[in-house]
């Protein structure tokens, strides 16, 4: 997109000596392809994994391994170039960082390349810790993580599964696209500031079935409720999210149900929104269902002439705040797809099924609303003040909702 928030930021990545090394040559490649510069710095030690050709390659730039050049027979030039690197970034990443980086960081040593430009830092810094599990869940290990976030530094936690050592468990390096997401986060000026919240989404569509083999659906691809899950987790909320049948993943963090129907994703809301502060109703929820579900394939020969339908569960409507539902003091956002009269529709719905707050999408705009990856909006307040947004990632619009909503609060 034009207004990436990536396009010609310069990111020093760090590269550690440890086995997921290889994977920041694929981090390399994903900032370069957003529109970043890139210069990567690598410890002594990670040219045991990965050479650094690679990363210069990658990169297109030379990359940074010692302090000092290895002979300073024929002149130098050294001079402060750490602290002109420094100066350089707007952000400098970490990944992997190792539990011996991680230490020296948490407490200020200062004796490579990579720690040495840290200490000279004025820029925001993103570090991903990796290790094998034993390593990584160490006490001193992650009271060293703990008091890098106590520094004002965001850390992107391991992630669980197998390790090199054949072992499982946490200390696995985070997924390449949240580590993306994170340093977006970080770039975007946004601090993890929905530290203990409970936050509920809702994405995607719902199915209602005709037959064993068709249905009624709609083309949403979840893609808005899938962000504002990843982004609200990203700032430090607990998040559950209820998802209609989508090809979309989530963070392994975030507490997944995958429902199909209105009826089973209304329950699922239902149970959920009493242990939630928050409830985001960003899925299409299907307006109609056929009033009989055959239990067989529908023939051609059955010469189907007609469907009868009939209306669905509105979820929203049907969630009051009262005891009952367990929704006194809770905030509940709602979301608005229209294609005419757009606002006064949007502020119709808001009033009518007693929202905090309604998104308005916009379907008349290139490239926003249903399957794309950008998306165009009005948020519209309670109190009917109104506030418009250009067209940015599905993700820079989650950041911008969730931001409404805590001033909101």
């Amino acid at each position: 997109m034009p207004n990436d928030v990536f396009r010609k930021k310069k990111i020093i990545l760090g590269v550690t000596g440890c086995i997921a090394a290889y994977k920041a040559c694929y981090l390399t490649r994903e900032l370069k392809n957003r529109g970043a510069e890139v210069k990567v710095v690598m410890t002594p030690s990670a040219l045991q994994f990965v050479a650094p050709l690679t990363f210069s390659t990658l990169s297109g730039n030379p990359v940074i391994v010692n302090i000092f050049p290895v002979s300073q027979q024929n002149g130098t030039d050294v001079s402060t170039w750490h602290i002109d690197t420094a100066r350089w970034a707007d952000l400098i990443l970490i990944a992997p960082a190792t539990v011996n980086t991680v230490a020296k960081i948490a407490y200020g040593f200062a004796d490579n390349a990579l720690t040495t430009l840290v200490s000279a830092a004025r820029s925001p810094l993103v570090v991903v810790p990796a290790a094998d599990v034993d390593m990584y869940m160490n006490k001193t290990t992650t009271a060293n993580i703990q008091k890098l976030e106590e520094l004002g530094h965001y850390v992107v936690y391991a992630e669980e599964g197998e390790l090199a050592s054949g072992l499982s468990g946490y200390g696995r390096m985070a997924d390449i696209n949240k580590i993306i997401d994170s340093t977006e986060l970080v770039l975007s000026g946004i601090k993890k500031d929905l530290n203990g919240k409970k936050i509920l989404v809702t994405a995607g569509p719902t199915y209602e079935d005709i037959d064993p083999v068709r249905y009624i659906g709609n083309r949403s691809s979840g893609k808005m409720g899938y962000s504002l899950a990843k982004a609200a987790f990203l700032r430090g909320a607990d998040v559950t999210l209820i998802s209609g049948p989508s090809a979309e993943a989530a963070y392994p963090e975030i507490k997944l149900y995958k429902v199909r129907s209105a009826k089973e994703m209304k329950a699922a809301v239902t149970k959920e929104l009493k242990t939630n502060d928050i409830l985001i109703m960003s899925a299409a929820v299907a307006d109609y269902k056929p009033a009989e579900t055959s239990q067989r394939k529908i023939k051609k020969e059955d010469k189907l002439a007609s469907l009868r339908l009939m209306q669905t569960d509105d979820i929203l409507s049907s969630i009051k705040k009262d005891s009952a539902y367990g929704t006194g003091g809770k905030k509940i956002i709602g979301f608005a797809l229209e294609t005419n009269d757009a606002e006064k529709n949007a502020a119709k719905k808001l009033k009518e099924k007693n929202l905090d707050m309604i998104v308005l999408n916009s379907l008349s705009d290139k490239k926003s609303g249903f399957e794309y990856d950008s998306n165009k909006i009005t948020i519209i307040g309670k109190s009917g003040k109104k506030k418009s947004f250009s067209l940015q990632s599905k993700f820079q619009v989650a950041n911008n909702i969730l931001t409404e909503i805590l001033r909101m609060s």
